[in-house]
């Protein structure tokens, strides 16, 4: 058996998929179904292709509501303070900011937690130690 990737749905494709190159992630493949009327998109981080997320846009409109049955997707960063500016910087809202120099949680444009893990762990850095947490994460 063979982790293949995780899908989530997305209702704004290029805006997760922003989202997710601000993350550090490539897109490796994109499939249209004329006759599925859906668009799929596989991404990875660079070097590790093999784990993916796929982005399924369906294109006829629909509402995915905001469920917190799913979880989260985690991804293992070298630097999790410059990941979280380089976030920051393109607008994205770190909800649970890296106090520790090992953990943070951000959500994509359609409300799915993406946790950022630190390789190691980092020492405690500001403005990152007296941010406050924003929202569910």
């Amino acid at each position: 058996m063979k982790y293949l990737h995780t899908m989530i749905r997305v209702s704004d494709p290029e805006a997760t998929v922003a989202f997710f190159e601000l993350l550090g992630l490539k897109e490796v493949h994109r499939k249209d179904s004329e006759k599925g009327r859906f668009t799929l998109i596989f991404m990875a981080a660079p070097g590790d292709e093999k784990a993916q997320i796929e982005l399924t846009h369906n294109w006829d409109p629909e509402d995915y509501g905001s469920a917190r049955n799913f979880g989260h997707i985690a991804y293992r960063v070298d630097d999790i303070y410059a990941t979280c500016r380089r976030l920051m910087d393109g607008g994205v809202t770190i909800n649970r900011p890296p106090r520790d120099g090992h953990m943070a949680f951000v959500r994509t444009p359609d409300n799915i937690s993406i946790e950022i893990l630190q390789e190691g762990h980092l020492p405690p850095q500001e403005p990152w130690i007296s941010m406050p947490n924003i929202g569910e994460w």
